[in-house]
Order: C-alpha cells, then structure tokens, then sequence
C-alpha cells in the first residue's frame, strides 16, 4: 500500500509547489487590485525621494484624462487613461512595471510628453489596475496587448498618427518585445526605460539576488508558466527582439538599479548597436533616472525625439 502512496504524495506535494509559485510569480488575484499611484516602494532608494515622487504623482493624478478600453485578442477587457494635448500630434503609448501603476510609473516622464504636446495612452498592462487577466506573462502575452492598443490608436486616430512606444522596467521590455512583431509604420520609435533582458533572465536574477538555487528552481518556474498560465516563459526576449527592431531604440538605465541590473540594458544594445542608444545614470536606481538627474534626462529624451522628426 505503501509503494502506491508515496509517489502519489510525491506527485501532490510537486502540484503544490507548482501552484505556490506560480501564484508568488505570475498570479495576480483580481480583488487585490486596488490601484494605489501613490504606494512608494519602502526600499531605501525610493523613499529617499519619496516627496518629490509624491508632488509628481500629484500633478498627474490631478490632470483630466479619457479612459478607453479595448479587448486583448485572448478575450480580455483592457483598460488606459489617454490624455489629449492636441490635434494632430504625435501619440506616446506607454506602458509600466511589474506590478505598478501607469501614473506612478510616468509621473516624471510623462512631463516631457506634456511639455512637448504629445498625447499621451498610459495603459493597465492585462492583470493590473482596472485591466482583466489573472496572469502577469512578463511581456510574453502582453507584447501583443501593445500591439493591439496600436491598432487601436491607428483606427481611431487614423493612419497618419505618429506613435512612439515607451516603457519602464516590464513594461520597457514589453515595448522592446513589440519592435519584432510586425509594426505598422506609423510607430517611428521606442524609449524604454530600465529593460530586463527576457522574462527568465530577470526571474533567475531575482532567484539568485533571493539566495535561491536558481539552475533547480527554473525548471519549475517555466513549468508553473505552462500549467497554470498557459504561456511558454522563452517565447519572448528583448534582446532577441531588438535584433529585428525596424525603428531606432533609446534605452535609459540607472547605474545603481537593484532590480533589473544595468548589464542587462548593456546586453540589449549590443544585439543591435546600429539601432539602439544607450544612456546610464550613476547612482540611479530602478526606474529612478528621472528623479536622479531631470535635466539630463529631458535632454537625452528631447534629442532622441528631435531627431526622429515627428513634430
């Protein structure tokens, strides 16, 4: 009796870990949901800064804005705040982290969009904020999300609009994912702001910087991404996208992140230096280059966009 037994106890407690992690990594339960801009992190970095990020969260949270909705080709009910500048001018589709919120992620950012004109489309990533989806794919499924909120921008603002994608850590690595999927033309350009590599290189690091043994725990990672997500964790990288990417490539990154590491913004511009630009803050932490040194940030944003002639 025994002998039957045990490897079905096996088999259960395996299930069991599958389903924990998979529910630490990748699940976001929908009544937890509660959108937040002005949760800080409580590291050290941010709440050195946390003031000046709160008078920006402020400001923008204050600002009129239209929330749309578009559905995800997998059936899902997207959700994004668009702001309206002018008539006629360029489109930024930005998109955020890993758990956070559009207006705390482009609380700085978006102040050069609004000093420039442009229209802004700050969308929910699909499991966050008011958008539908239990299942955070690291950029796999939510870089055909971007995809669709381009096509919707293109139907509603018609085929002359100019888009720019931007991102900030997941999201950053959402956008540099989209560039291999076939863009229509009116996307001219990409800022991202602290990209990780690929969904598994930024896991792994978390695993390693946790002490955890990443080479045993990967395995099962990838597998609690295929049962219970119903995603391939190695279906997308940015690295391997930017090697296609049609439009040219600004990628910021703070010297001090503690969370995505520098090294991997340095990978994804070597995959296609002809393309994409790189600029490091010192002393910047994840998504912090902004609040760090806004003058030179504008600059290097303001240049970038200059030279892609939109205006």
């Amino acid at each position: 009796m025994l002998s039957y037994l045990l490897p079905t106890l096996l088999l259960l407690l395996f299930l069991l870990a599958l389903c924990i992690i998979f529910r630490i990594v990748f699940y976001s339960p929908q009544h937890n949901r509660v959108e937040n801009p002005f949760d800080i992190p409580a590291q050290e970095q941010y709440q050195r800064q946390r003031e000046r990020m709160r008078a920006l969260i402020q400001t923008f949270n204050d600002l009129p804005c239209e929330h749309v909705f578009i559905h995800s080709r997998d059936g899902l009910r997207l959700h994004a705040r668009y702001y309206h500048l002018r008539d006629g001018a360029p489109l930024e589709i930005e998109c955020h982290g890993y758990r956070g919120s559009a207006i705390r992620d482009f609380c700085g950012g978006s102040e050069i969009s609004r000093a420039r004109r442009h229209n802004l489309l700050l969308i929910d990533e699909r499991a966050h904020g008011q958008s539908q989806g239990r299942v955070i794919s690291f950029g796999v499924n939510e870089r055909f999300d971007c995809l669709d909120w381009i096509d919707y921008a293109v139907r509603r603002f018609g085929p002359d609009v100019k888009i720019l994608l931007g991102g900030v850590s997941m999201g950053a690595a959402t956008v540099l994912m989209t560039a291999d999927l076939p863009l229509p033309p009116n996307v001219v350009g990409i800022v991202a702001d602290c990209p990780f590599s690929s969904p598994e290189a930024i896991i792994r690091r978390v695993a390693r910087d946790m002490r955890l043994p990443a080479p045993l725990l990967m395995p099962i990672v990838r597998l609690s991404a295929r049962m219970f997500g119903k995603f391939n964790l190695r279906a997308a990288s940015a690295v391997q996208a930017v090697k296609r990417a049609p439009v040219p490539i600004l990628i910021i990154h703070g010297e001090d992140d503690r969370f995505v590491p520098c090294e991997m913004s340095r990978e994804i511009q070597s995959a296609n230096p002809g393309r994409v630009a790189l600029h490091t803050f010192p002393g910047a932490g994840h998504g912090l280059s902004y609040i760090v040194d806004t003058p030179r940030y504008v600059r290097i944003v303001n240049d970038f966009e200059d030279s892609l002639n939109i205006d």
